[in-house]
């Protein structure tokens, strides 16, 4: 039996993977998702990752998967936990010692972002729903917007991401195809240059374990059976 521990985005909400979790444990799996407390001005990179640790709780044969933001959290928790491979989710992808508010600007994301408004027709204004939660079925998104979120404390994105190299175990990179927020062709670039990993596609945005839960369960199923 495999435990997928899953760290979630900006906000921290644990809810995020609700869909996910539910199908990993009925294939017979453990799934953790971890809550971080998102909104605690003094409680950073670091702290989430001493939380996510903690969550292991002794277990083995984990595989750790982290969302956009859970990007700059996953290094830093598989430096210390028995990871047997990473699953990266429309995330945000590091260098040592980069902070995440430096990172846009590294990789170039707000140029993509635009962009990929402007191609595709829609507007580049952030809204919770045309940005996050547009292709989110109807059954998932009400009890996600109801459930509301935490505002992202700043320490998260000035905090450098303080870990010394991406582990050396598989390390697979998720793509939401319809990703507003990230655009998924500037993901594949992102994983191509930064990890040097061919990303995979499947349809969905940016909230993709909300909007394609199937797919994504299936794709850690897979890594699971290896």
């Amino acid at each position: 039996m495999t435990t997928f521990l899953l760290l979630p985005g900006g906000g921290g909400e644990a809810l995020y993977w609700a869909p996910v979790t539910d199908l990993l444990r009925r294939a017979g799996h453990a799934a953790i998702a971890v809550d971080l407390p998102a909104d605690h001005p003094a409680l950073g990179l670091s702290a989430y990752a001493d939380l996510a640790v903690a969550a292991v709780n002794g277990r083995t044969d984990l595989v750790l998967a982290a969302h956009s933001l859970g990007g700059f959290i996953a290094p830093l928790v598989a430096e210390r936990a028995p990871l047997r491979a990473l699953v990266l989710v429309n995330a945000m992808i590091p260098l040592p010692g980069e902070s995440a508010s430096g990172w846009g600007e590294a990789v170039g994301s707000e140029p993509a972002r635009l962009a990929a408004a402007q191609a595709g027709g829609y507007s580049a204004e952030f809204d919770l729903v045309e940005t996050f939660l547009h292709d989110v079925p109807v059954e998932v998104l009400d009890p996600a917007v109801a459930a509301g979120g935490r505002d992202e404390a700043e320490i998260a994105f000035t905090e450098p991401c303080a870990f010394e190299r991406w582990p050396d175990l598989p390390t697979h990179v998720l793509v939401g195809r319809d990703d507003r927020l990230f655009p998924a062709e500037f993901q594949v670039r992102v994983a191509r240059e930064r990890l040097g990993v061919t990303a995979e596609v499947l349809p969905g945005g940016h909230m993709l374990a909300l909007a394609n839960p199937r797919g994504v369960a299936d794709h850690l199923l897979a890594v699971a059976t290896g």
